[in-house]
């Protein structure tokens, strides 16, 4: 098995920021591959479907917290390890300006990291 770099690929944005979904499907795809392991080998260790694995992945499906610990148990990582991951993906993403929020909206809360 060699180790060859994951490409970054562009993530489909709403409002100019990326889904949740589409963050967590790729940074789990990507320690999958940096692993060296097949869609199959994973979706048996964490004990869901092949093709709900690969939606996943490919941002189509948003699993259930349940799912998404076996998924990432399932590649020896833990919560803070994909945290850091969805942490990357954000970080490197380019900046976006502040939202202003829409006409007749409810206002936004904000969460800021520490």
């Amino acid at each position: 098995m060699s180790e060859r770099p994951v490409p970054a690929t562009p993530l489909p944005q709403v409002h100019g920021e990326p889904l949740m979904r589409d963050l967590i499907g790729t940074v789990l795809r990507r320690a999958r591959l940096e692993q060296g392991r097949t869609l199959r080998e994973v979706a048996e260790a964490a004990q869901v479907s092949l093709p709900y694995l690969s939606e996943i992945e490919r941002g189509r499906k948003e699993p259930s917290s349940e799912v998404l610990a076996a998924v990432y148990r399932a590649l020896g990582l833990h919560l803070v390890d994909l945290l850091g991951g969805l942490h990357s993906e954000l970080t490197a993403a380019p900046a976006h300006p502040p939202m202003r929020p829409m006409r007749g909206s409810a206002p936004r809360a904000m969460a800021l990291a520490a």
